[in-house]
């Protein structure tokens, strides 16, 4: 009998001490903050529509990219509504992290390489941090150059430059805006008509009208330059549509802008939408 009212204190002393650890350990584990979680990507695309969107890829995951611009729908049957002078652009982009990215692409337009690299600084989080920030440069090669029509030509002319700070948040499942800051810088360019440095001031916006669909609209303003009648080139503002089918994103954008390196959309943008001057085409991305 005194045995059993050992064996039941021993017990008892056991519950009560494992209670009291759990409760430790329950305490301790309350006091570790808690991550911060990350809110779903603002835009479907890794583009809103000819702008970068502040979506990358995930670590070791491969997008090949193919667009296309048709020529200037305001021709008509002219040039067949375009087709006859399309551009065309073929590249792929590489997450090397889940938050840096890098980029490669060529252009019919100037034969244009244009190499690229996205990476975050910020993401927007569910209880937290209100913004997803994400920097963006990029430089191009025109192989188009040729020496007997230069005769000073140097491989530094053949460069220019982007660099860019995208801000986006996303309001509701089907709404989502961006920002942007640009900056352009040319080597080698045409002083009557084009600027060695152009400065921009962006925005974009995405809203989901269906399960697999979204309207998307961009502008951005030349904040140095003027965009009036007699401009040779304008603001770039574009609409688009993304359609999600599965393993890609396929756009279709109507554009003032034919070429689409960021360095020409974003200062030789050709076309004038008042005057129904606009480029029809599609963006194309398939995930590997």
């Amino acid at each position: 009998m005194k045995l059993t009212k050992f064996r039941l204190v021993i017990v008892a002393l056991f519950a009560i001490t494992f209670a009291r650890a759990q409760d430790e350990l329950m305490k301790e584990l309350d006091s570790v903050p808690k991550q911060k979680e990350v809110a779903a990507a603002a835009f479907k695309g890794l583009q809103i529509c000819n702008m970068q969107s502040t979506k990358l890829p995930a670590k070791g995951e491969f997008y090949f990219l193919v667009s296309h611009r048709f020529g200037d729908l305001k021709n008509g049957i002219n040039n067949f509504f375009g087709l006859d002078n399309a551009l065309t652009k073929i590249g792929g982009i590489y997450g090397a992290t889940d938050w840096l990215s890098f980029g490669v692409s060529r252009h019919t337009y100037q034969k244009t390489y244009e190499l690229a690299v996205k990476y975050r600084l910020a993401n927007q989080q569910v209880d937290g941090f209100p913004f997803t920030i994400v920097g963006y440069n990029t430089m191009d090669i025109n192989s188009e150059l040729k020496k007997d029509l230069y005769p000073g030509l140097k491989f530094s002319h053949r460069l220019a430059y982007t660099t860019q700070v995208l801000i986006s948040r996303k309001f509701t499942n089907s709404f989502s805006a961006e920002l942007a800051g640009i900056y352009v810088h040319k080597n080698l360019y045409d002083a009557l008509l084009d600027q060695e440095n152009v400065y921009l001031a962006g925005a974009g916006v995405r809203y989901k009208i269906a399960k697999r669909l979204s309207l998307n609209l961009e502008y951005a303003a030349r904040l140095n330059l003027p965009d009036d009648e007699t401009s040779v080139y304008h603001n770039p503002l574009t609409l688009g549509l993304d359609i999600e089918t599965g393993g890609h994103v396929f756009q279709l954008v109507f554009s003032n802008s034919q070429p689409m390196n960021d360095v020409a959309i974003f200062s030789n943008a050709g076309g004038n939408w008042e005057k129904g001057s606009l480029y029809f085409g599609f963006n194309m991305y398939r995930v590997f």
